[in-house]
């Protein structure tokens, strides 16, 4: 995922790259808020921004003011205004979320793993009832899995939760971790072997309904997706 950092301070900027690349995120960086913006317009698929407050050519607020004109995206305010009006300001004006400098860039990546899983949750929401992924149909309201053939698939409320999750975003790469914070709704904090034991049934059950259809696919060192032809 594409993180935008938007910071005029070098050094801040340079942590919490630094922090976005060990965690396996893609930051793209801006100084100011025009190159912001730009940035924006050049990259539709940016995930979130990290966003300061105070800054040259146009500040975080007008940035945010800008950008909920036509886009929902997470934004997670920075600024070394800790008082509750500054908060309530940000937020407001339209951001998802508020830090103050100085600040634990721990906190920071805990933070946006929940806005990113906030906005994934809400794009799931959106997801149709029903899904056709090859010979399999997925209702979302039921949790039910059945075959083209109408054989329903008995899956546990984990193994529903994997396969729904890549099922509605096909051609998408999962990793492990990825997978245990949407669908355990939680912080990874077991190895990945507990997911790919998850993911391993999830196989087994689907193979031995659809006479051995492998629907999941493992992206090795990555994670798992399911691919649809576009």
């Amino acid at each position: 995922m594409k993180i935008l950092v938007v910071d005029d301070d070098l050094e801040i900027a340079e942590l919490l790259e630094i922090y976005l690349k060990n965690e396996g995120y893609d930051p793209i960086m801006a100084s100011d808020g025009k190159e912001a913006m730009s940035k924006l317009n050049t990259n539709p698929d940016i995930a979130l921004m990290i966003l300061d407050v105070m800054m040259p050519n146009m500040n975080g607020l007008e940035v945010v003011k800008a950008v909920r004109k036509d886009s929902r995206i997470p934004i997670l305010m920075l600024s070394a205004k800790s008082g509750d009006m500054d908060k309530i300001q940000g937020l407001i004006t339209g951001a998802d979320d508020y830090v103050t400098k100085p600040f634990n860039p721990l906190e920071v990546m805990a933070r946006v793993r929940s806005l990113l899983r906030r906005a994934e949750n809400a794009v799931q929401d959106q997801t149709p009832d029903v899904l056709d992924i090859g010979s399999l149909v997925i209702n979302k309201d039921s949790h039910e899995v059945k075959t083209s053939d109408g054989d329903l698939v008995n899956l546990t409320a984990l193994e529903f939760g994997i396969l729904y999750l890549l099922a509605s975003h096909p051609n998408r790469v999962f990793s492990a971790d990825d997978i245990f914070e949407r669908v355990w709704q939680q912080e990874s904090v077991v190895s990945a072997k507990t997911v790919m034991v998850h993911v391993s049934h999830l196989r087994d059950k689907i193979e031995e309904a659809t006479n051995g259809d492998q629907v999941i696919q493992t992206v090795w060192g990555v994670g798992y997706k399911i691919e649809v032809n576009q």
